[in-house]
């Protein structure tokens, strides 16, 4: 078997070396970050990414940490009436064999750090190119990567299978790495898709103030467990509860016509976001007061692509198709990925398989951007009518196991 080098130890990445782990495959991680500490806000983790996490031996760490939904709730930016509510709980577990959760990033990173040998991944190796099979050695390599060629820690000169150097990680401390397989795992600005393709993220006009605030400061959103979104002309919010119940994460989104490219995230203020959502509901206004502190994130995806393997060289999550947050499937697809590589490690396949989906995901994520942000009007109220018709079941095509086909 290859051996495998990942770039990035975020959930794409630990979830690829987790399942790899599982298939026998020996695999080493490489994360820019010097250290792990508190990752990101919540994260919605529907059946089709609960399913595999399971698989993986992470079903009794999410009972422990993460909280079961028992709906999905659209209100009004105004009035907090309830436009539509789709039923989770029990009822999605029974059809899908696997619950839909809400947990917080942090504590899905911690599980699936547990899955792994402490040296499976290394901290601070910041990768600053990638060199396929075909490429010239060093070719690509910035920040005086080459100055060290050949100096790396040991993960092996050679291709797992023996025919070869495969794939070559340069680090910006002049240090490589040479594997079988190279994953890139590292993001929407990946360098190591930098390497097979030369598009830019696209910017979707909106950012997004993340934050997680304590439960007893939103007592209206704890009675009982569940997904609440507003929507609202040019933004909306969501929420819901994380860390077994003790905490609420809650996105806001502001349109920001004049947001830099450049510019992934800033300092949010929750002042500036407390003023964008005046006039909205007491309680959309109590729960952004309860924090103390948010994040701000500029939206970006990409266009779909062909491709997104070399001969020895592919991507998985936001690295191969960065998506918009409003399906709430960027993890999950990130997981399923994890899952379809690792099982046949054949990345002509893998693609094949896996672009026709994430299109689909991405096309609806792309729909949300208009759909959430409807003025009060025609269409807003024909979109409403829509909302109140769905269950859950028209997640048929997106909850399925992906393997079998089948809802269990």
């Amino acid at each position: 078997m290859e051996n495998v080098a990942i770039v990035g130890a975020g959930l794409a990445g630990l979830t690829l070396a987790a399942a790899l782990r599982q298939e026998g495959v020996p695999a080493r991680v490489w994360e820019q970050a010097p250290e792990f500490g508190e990752v990101g806000a919540g994260i919605q983790l529907a059946p089709n990414a609960t399913r595999l996490l399971r698989r993986l031996g992470l079903g009794e760490h999410l009972s422990r940490v993460a909280v079961r939904p028992e709906a999905i709730e659209m209100r009004r930016w105004d009035d907090n009436s309830v436009i539509a509510r789709t039923q989770l709980g029990a009822r999605c577990e029974q059809e899908y064999g696997a619950p839909y959760y809400t947990v917080h990033r942090a504590d899905l990173h911690e599980g699936l750090l547990a899955l792994l040998e402490p040296e499976t991944v290394r901290a601070a190796a910041r990768c600053v190119a990638v060199t396929d099979a075909d490429d010239d050695a060093g070719a690509g390599a910035d920040d005086g990567a080459g100055a060290g060629a050949g100096a790396g820690d040991g993960v092996g000169a050679s291709a797992g299978d023996g025919e070869g150097a495969g794939a070559t990680v340069w680090f910006a401390d002049g240090s490589t790495a040479s594997a079988g397989l190279v994953v890139g795992a590292d993001g929407i600005h990946s360098t190591v898709r930098a390497a097979l393709l030369t598009d830019e993220p696209r910017f979707s006009g909106q950012t997004i103030y993340r934050a997680v605030v304590a439960a007893e400061q939103v007592p209206f959103l704890i009675e009982e467990p569940k997904v609440v979104l507003w929507l609202g002309p040019d933004q909306h919010v969501v929420s819901y509860p994380v860390s077994a119940g003790r905490s609420v994460s809650f996105g806001a989104t502001t349109p920001a016509a004049g947001w830099s490219s450049e510019s992934w995230s800033a300092a949010g203020s929750v002042a500036e976001l407390a003023s964008a959502y005046r006039g909205w509901h007491p309680q959309v206004r109590q729960l952004i007061g309860a924090a103390g502190r948010v994040s701000r994130w500029a939206l970006h995806d990409r266009d779909p692509v062909p491709r997104w393997s070399g001969h020895r060289v592919t991507l998985v999550g936001d690295a191969a198709h960065p998506m918009l947050p409003f399906v709430a499937q960027g993890a999950a697809q990130a997981i399923e990925d994890a899952e379809a590589l690792a099982h046949h490690l054949d990345f002509a396949r893998y693609t094949v398989e896996r672009r026709p989906r994430v299109a689909r995901v991405a096309a609806v994520a792309q729909a949300g951007l208009h759909d959430y942000h409807l003025s009060d009007g025609p269409e807003q109220q024909a979109r409403d009518g829509r909302l109140r018709e769905s269950t859950v079941a028209d997640q048929d095509w997106l909850y399925t196991d992906q393997l079998t086909g089948a809802n269990r």
